[in-house]
C-alpha cells in the first residue's frame, strides 16, 4: 500500500489462468483451422492479462503510476471494458480502451519514461470506470525483450 496517508495503491496482479485460457483459444483455432469471430482479439504470445482489484470503488482520485521495469524494454498497458465470466467470453477489439499507457526504459536509463498526457488521462478514466467496477482487466504487451517477471506495476489513487 502506498505509504502516505490517503493514497491507495493498486497493484497489477498477472492473471496467468485467463492468460492461459485465451492462448487455448487460439490454439483451439488454429487446430481446427478456423477464423476468430469477427472483431475478436486473439492474445499474441508477448500479451499477457492482468487485473487490478479495487479495494475500494468510490472517490478515487487518479494520482500516478508507478511502473518499474528491471531492464530496458517497453510495455503496453490496455484497458479492457470485458467482464469475463465463467463461460470466457471472448474479448473484442471494441473492449479495448483507449488511450493506452506505454511505458519504457532504455538502457542505462534510471527511470521508466512515458507518454505522460495520456498516462494521465488513462489513469483519470480508470478512476472513473472503478465507481462501477470491483476488479478490472487489462492487456499487457511486451517488447523489446521485457519480460512480465521483469515489471512490477501499480495505480496509485487519492483515497
Amino acid at each position: 500500500m502506498a505509504a502516505e496517508a490517503g493514497m491507495l495503491e493498486l497493484p497489477f496482479v498477472r492473471d496467468d489462468q485467463l492468460t492461459r485460457c485465451m492462448r487455448l483459444r487460439f490454439q483451439s483455432l488454429q487446430q481446427k483451422n478456423a477464423r476468430p469471430q469477427d472483431g475478436e482479439k486473439l492474445l499474441r504470445p508477448n500479451e499477457h492479462i492482468y487485473r487490478v482489484d479495487f479495494i475500494r470503488q468510490h472517490n478515487l482520485c487518479f494520482l500516478r503510476w508507478d511502473i518499474q521495469l528491471e531492464r530496458p524494454g517497453k510495455v503496453t498497458v490496455t484497458g479492457t471494458s470485458q467482464h469475463w465470466t465463467p463461460d470466457l467470453t471472448h474479448l473484442m477489439n471494441r473492449q479495448l480502451l483507449e488511450p493506452v499507457g506505454i511505458f519504457w526504459k532504455k538502457p542505462g536509463a534510471k527511470e521508466v519514461e512515458c507518454n505522460e498526457a495520456d498516462a494521465q488521462e488513462f489513469g483519470e478514466r480508470i478512476a472513473e470506470l472503478a465507481q462501477i467496477r470491483k476488479v478490472m482487466y487489462f492487456l499487457l504487451a511486451f517488447t523489446d525483450g521485457l519480460e512480465p517477471a521483469q515489471l512490477k506495476g501499480s495505480i496509485i489513487f487519492k483515497a
